[in-house]
């Protein structure tokens, strides 16, 4: 069996990648586990194992009480995502990157790709990415952006919903995230989405041919598939589109918000326009009047 491209999907958070995750996890030219974000790098590099594994063991638990009823296909595929997590739970815990590479790699048969993606990734250090850059004969990185507003608060309205009790607390605790976020007290969010310093530590540790980057709001056509199918040595494969993944609560910004944002945002919409030569038509339209 031939060594397969090793793909590392660096982020950025909120920019459609989980939605990749799916489309190459039915891709049968590639061989993804079930777990879409594993964090084995960002865990390892601060210290951060035993808090992986709390999720982990939660993962299992919510799993754990849905098999008693259900499906019998249902209980089948959580049977199965159940063993994976405690497959996973043993690399993670052992540090070592051979039995990461090994848990990637098992249960392949000859698919011509391996993948973790895991947004946090965009946050490691520029020698953590070389390192990372040299574990197979063939790997590739994959980073996209999102127009910096837009990203910004469909991280924060996900932040939101997931602390909310209703769905009615959401608009009130998007606004107070975002006063958060724009006030400083939420660094968290805006590292996320910080394309200026993402890029420079991926051009640094990278060679340029390996990465590859694209706009969210340009993904969604056979056109960048295309692309992206051949940067990673697939044959090309057609999507469907019409399916979102993990869309947020659907709240509004006002325009002041935008403006706040926009504002507050301004030095990565210049990144990306000195860095690209270019800006896609929504990124021009949320940074008007900036």
């Amino acid at each position: 069996m031939s060594e397969a491209t090793l793909m590392f999907g660096v982020g950025a958070t909120k920019a459609g990648t989980s939605w990749l995750y799916r489309y190459l996890a039915d891709h049968p030219e590639c061989h993804l586990r079930s777990i879409k974000e594993l964090h084995f790098f960002d865990a390892l590099d601060t210290g951060k194992v035993e808090q992986q594994m709390k999720g982990l063991e939660r993962q299992k638990t919510r799993l754990e009480l849905r098999q008693a009823g259900g499906t019998t296909h249902g209980m089948v595929q959580r049977a199965a995502r159940l063993a994976d997590i405690e497959e996973y739970q043993r690399a993670l815990t052992s540090g070592s990157e051979q039995a990461y590479l090994a848990y990637l790699d098992g249960g392949r048969a000859d698919q011509r790709l391996i993948a973790d993606i895991t947004p946090a990734y965009g946050l490691l250090s520029v020698g953590r990415l070389k390192k990372m850059a040299k574990m197979a004969s063939t790997v590739r990185f994959v980073y996209l952006m999102r127009d910096p507003v837009s990203r910004m608060w469909s991280h924060v309205r996900m932040l939101a919903k997931r602390r909310a009790d209703t769905d009615a607390y959401i608009p009130a605790l998007c606004n107070q995230i975002l006063d958060d976020v724009l006030a400083g007290r939420k660094d968290d969010v805006v590292r996320r989405g910080d394309y200026q310093s993402v890029m420079g530590r991926l051009q640094k540790a990278l060679n340029p041919a390996a990465l590859f980057t694209a706009f969210y709001e340009e993904m969604f056509t056979q056109q960048t598939m295309s692309r992206l199918c051949a940067f990673l040595g697939l044959s090309d494969r057609p999507a469907d589109f019409s399916q979102r993944v993990h869309e947020g609560a659907s709240v509004a910004m006002t325009d002041e918000q935008k403006g706040r944002a926009a504002a507050f945002l301004k030095p990565q919409y210049d990144f990306v326009e000195a860095c690209f030569g270019r800006l896609p038509e929504q990124w021009a339209a949320n940074r008007v009047g900036v």
